[in-house]
């Protein structure tokens, strides 16, 4: 079965560059036409797509966040990687990596795909 776990800083300071990690076990990014995708939540709010890689490594980013957004991924561990620069406190949300056969944009489910427990970030000084 395929898991999901994020990983990264719980506290990051406003202009900063946020680093997430996401580890997948029991599948590989590299393969099974599987679109890896970060979702965050901010609080009070729903869920918010910000970007996917392709199982080929194509990417895909909201255009909302595409500016300040990079997807990247190592293979050899089997993790992929999201980089949000300059924050300000309403980046504050829970991150979600959640796999999914379909490239989903909008009305994300926790029950599609294959979903992280999500990490908890906030964005303060």
């Amino acid at each position: 079965q395929v898991q999901l776990q994020e990983s990264g800083p719980g506290l990051v300071k406003p202009s900063q560059t946020l680093s997430l990690t996401c580890t997948v076990s029991g599948g590989s990014i590299r393969s099974g036409y599987y679109y890896w995708n970060w979702i965050r939540q901010p609080p009070g709010k729903g869920l918010e797509w910000m970007g996917a890689m392709y199982y080929s490594g194509s990417l895909y980013y909201s255009p909302s966040l595409k500016s300040r957004t990079s997807i990247s991924r190592d293979t050899s561990k089997n993790q992929f990687t999201l980089q949000l620069s300059s924050v300000t406190p309403e980046g504050t949300a829970v991150y979600y990596c959640a796999g999914s056969d379909t490239l989903k944009t909008t009305g994300w489910v926790r029950g599609d795909g294959y979903w992280g427990q999500g990490t908890q970030v906030a964005v303060s000084s």
